[in-house]
């Protein structure tokens, strides 16, 4: 007993020891977690938004029987088809089934059938709204819905298809009106969200972020892209900051498989806004050109001609008599500056002399042959985009009936032959049935049927006329640059 009591003590003894010779430990400080900003609240500005935010549906009218058969049926499908392919896809309609508003009777009669939908935002109180031209393009008439369920009939005061941007009017007065924000502010990162009619569900909210802030996927704009969910229906409506203001209009999306992958694209409102502008006062947009092709200044060009880094717009084609070529402008130049400001991407190019008032005078640094020098050059107007028509007005241009293999053409100008550098051939303005079926579309020119070259629409169309229905006929199409036969049927064939 007593030997078991020193163990112990000589154990306590020993612990006591050991934690007088070792010094105490001090315990580590406290890791303070970095603070965390909350998730936004987007109800707040839902609920201030969400009334200035308008669903759009457009119409067609047809003629009783004249719609080709095996068609989609679907708006919110035929208006992905027009985003995506550009081209309007025939409805289907069976025999005897009465569609839309129209009429039942006989051929020629007109009816009203869906065409599309879309959305879009007021921005005045007495009733003008911004929405995409694409979601406009070809309606004989356009619905706009407000939350409150009213339906107004709208006027299409313009459409500038450049940068997909209309205007609409409609009747009204005290309507609940967005606030418009600077697009030029935007970060990469910072919350926005979007309402629209993804698929014709009216009011729909989603957010997102700013993915980047100049994607160069618009000719005369950079865009807005976003990972916000984007999707047919979606077209022309407000992309919105935590502030509750619109800092551009939702117009593309990339995909893959026609649903949101993740990618979006915004028309910058500033840029809208100047478009708007010039609708309201005049229908149509009036921009600068010089007479120029351009292309890529790569790191090793840039190299081989001195230049310090790859920047510019290096000039491939000079147009004959153009403004560049009177200024003395030649191919090979490298365009340096306009006006001042310096050129990073070719894309630049067309941007600053678009927004240059015709008839102005510009100042272009061009580098050639080692050395830097100004060039003055007189700017001359872009040719204008047709003012946006309505499906009626379309259908009052002779031969606007489809032919046999599904084409409605029309005769080159001579200024459209000049650019296309092309002495023969006839412009696709619409596109259907087999044809569609095919990959034609407006905007194409075909040069050749089988072994005849074409001159005008009236040639095309009477030999059309005679080609064997059991036979394919083959037709060269020119797109861009290049150019292919397409094998077609015309109708009725096997």
């Amino acid at each position: 007993m007593t030997s078991l009591k020193k163990t112990i003590v000589g154990c306590s003894l020993l612990a006591a020891s050991v934690f007088v010779a070792v010094p105490a430990i001090s315990a580590p400080p406290a890791v303070v977690a970095p603070s965390v900003a909350a998730l936004p609240d987007f109800a707040d500005i839902v609920d201030r938004t969400g009334p200035g935010v308008v669903n759009i549906r457009t119409t067609e009218r047809v003629r009783n029987g004249g719609q080709a058969q095996g068609g989609i049926d679907d708006p919110e499908m035929q208006e992905f088809f027009r985003r995506f392919f550009g081209i309007p896809i025939p409805r289907q309609q069976q025999p005897g089934t009465p569609r839309g508003n129209g009429r039942q009777g006989g051929q020629g009669q007109q009816e009203e059938v869906p065409r599309g939908v879309g959305s879009g935002f007021i921005i005045s109180a007495d009733g003008f709204i911004l929405t995409n031209a694409h979601v406009v393009d070809g309606a004989s008439d356009v619905y706009v819905t407000l939350t409150d369920k009213r339906e107004f009939k709208a006027k299409i005061v313009g459409a500038d298809t450049r940068t997909d941007v209309a205007v609409l009017k409609i009747d009204g007065s005290n309507l609940p009106r967005l606030a418009m924000g600077d697009s030029d502010k935007i970060r990469a990162g910072e919350w926005v969200l979007a309402i629209g009619s993804p698929f014709g569900l009216e009011n729909t909210v989603t957010a997102g972020i700013v993915s980047a802030k100049a994607r160069d996927t618009g000719d005369y704009l950079p865009l807005i892209q976003t990972d916000v969910a984007v999707n047919p229906g979606n077209s022309g409506g407000p992309l919105i900051n935590l502030k509750g203001e619109v800092i551009g209009i939702n117009s593309q999306i990339y995909s893959r498989s026609g649903g949101f992958m993740g990618i979006s694209f915004a028309v910058p409102i500033d840029e809208a806004l100047r478009v708007a502008e010039q609708l309201k006062a005049s229908g149509r947009v009036t921009r600068g050109r010089i007479g120029v092709q351009i292309g890529e200044v790569t790191k090793d060009v840039a190299e081989s001609l001195g230049l310090a880094r790859a920047q510019g717009a290096l000039v491939q084609r000079v147009e004959p008599d153009g403004p560049a070529a009177k200024a003395g402008l030649e191919a090979g130049d490298i365009i340096l500056k306009y006006n001042g400001a310096a050129i990073e991407r070719p894309s630049d190019l067309p941007r600053m002399v678009g927004a240059t008032k015709p008839g102005a005078k510009a100042t272009v640094n061009i580098w050639r042959k080692g050395s830097a020098r100004d060039v003055s050059v007189t700017v001359v107007e872009l040719e204008a985009d047709k003012p946006a028509k309505s499906a009626d007005e379309k259908k009052a241009k002779p031969d606007n009936t489809p032919n046999a293999l599904g084409l409605v053409v029309s005769d080159l100008s001579e200024a459209q032959k000049k650019e296309l550098k092309a002495d023969n051939g006839v412009l696709v303005e619409a596109a259907s049935g087999a044809a569609a079926a095919a990959g034609i579309r407006p905007g194409d020119v075909v040069q050749r049927l089988n072994d005849v070259d074409i001159r005008d629409a009236k040639q095309f169309n009477q030999l059309v006329a005679k080609l064997d229905p059991k036979k394919r006929a083959a037709v060269l199409i020119r797109r861009g640059d290049s150019s292919q036969f397409v094998p077609l049927r015309p109708n009725g064939g096997n």
